[in-house]
């Protein structure tokens, strides 16, 4: 598949900020609730899937395409201190004694900005190996990927197989913005457009309308947060013919 031209929709906009599912497929899995990915790479995906499948590793997709309206309920439980926020150790972040400011840095360290997650896009997907965790439930957390992890293979695996079907690492490293998310694969077909389309405007725009938590705080920063969290990602796409 080529990397130009093939999402030619009128509602890009919808597309980049969860605000439609229109380009949404939805698969058949044991989840309460239903994973969906963008249509356009379903069939690399089950390649995908079919060629892991050989070496033993069955693989599923924790998360997949989300809405404006879950990564927003994502935020704000973190922003609430609802949901607890985590340092790069695994550790809990007290947010009783940070300020505004420190607080989204700290969401942003793990959680996207509605209206900029990549899994607005579809193409984005949060992925692990079922019959790897023995007695145990996913956490996804950089240690279960790690070499001494449940999901080593899965690791190893995928660094050699992900790019020939077209899907590599966003987050392979910290690059002093979002912690390295060994379990999230981009399909570059689709992602490298997204991410062009993407800009700082029409994110305000969106964030503007929006019911957020730290609004102020993040529309004065918003230019700052884009180059540090949104756009500070690994570019070593895949070739795809």
């Amino acid at each position: 598949m080529k990397l130009d031209n093939i999402i030619t929709t009128n509602d890009l906009s919808a597309q980049l900020h969860g605000l439609t599912d229109a380009h949404i497929y939805y698969l058949e899995q044991d989840n309460a609730r239903p994973i969906g990915i963008h249509h356009l790479m379903l069939a690399d995906f089950q390649a995908l899937v079919t060629s892991a499948a050989k070496a033993n590793l069955r693989i599923e997709i924790a998360s997949g395409y989300r809405s404006f309206e879950r990564q927003l309920l994502i935020w704000n439980n973190k922003f609430s201190g609802k949901t607890v926020i985590k340092k790069m150790n695994g550790k809990q972040m007290d947010i009783t004694t940070l300020n505004e400011d420190e607080i989204i840095e700290s969401i942003l360290l793990f959680s996207a900005l509605p209206g900029a997650s990549r899994h607005h896009w579809g193409c984005d997907i949060d992925i692990y190996a079922p019959n790897l965790l023995i007695d145990k439930s996913l956490q996804l957390e950089p240690w279960e990927y790690s070499k001494s992890g449940p999901m080593a293979k899965l690791s190893t695996w995928l660094k050699d197989n992900a790019m020939k079907f077209g899907f590599y690492f966003p987050y392979d490293n910290y690059r002093g913005g979002i912690a390295a998310e060994p379990w999230h694969l981009s399909y570059a077909p689709l992602a490298k457009q997204y991410q062009s389309a993407l800009n700082v405007d029409e994110l305000r725009a969106c964030l503007i309308q929006a019911d957020i938590d730290g609004k102020a705080a993040i529309i004065e920063n918003l230019p700052k947060i884009y180059k540090r969290f949104i756009s500070n990602i690994n570019t070593n796409y895949p070739l795809i013919k």
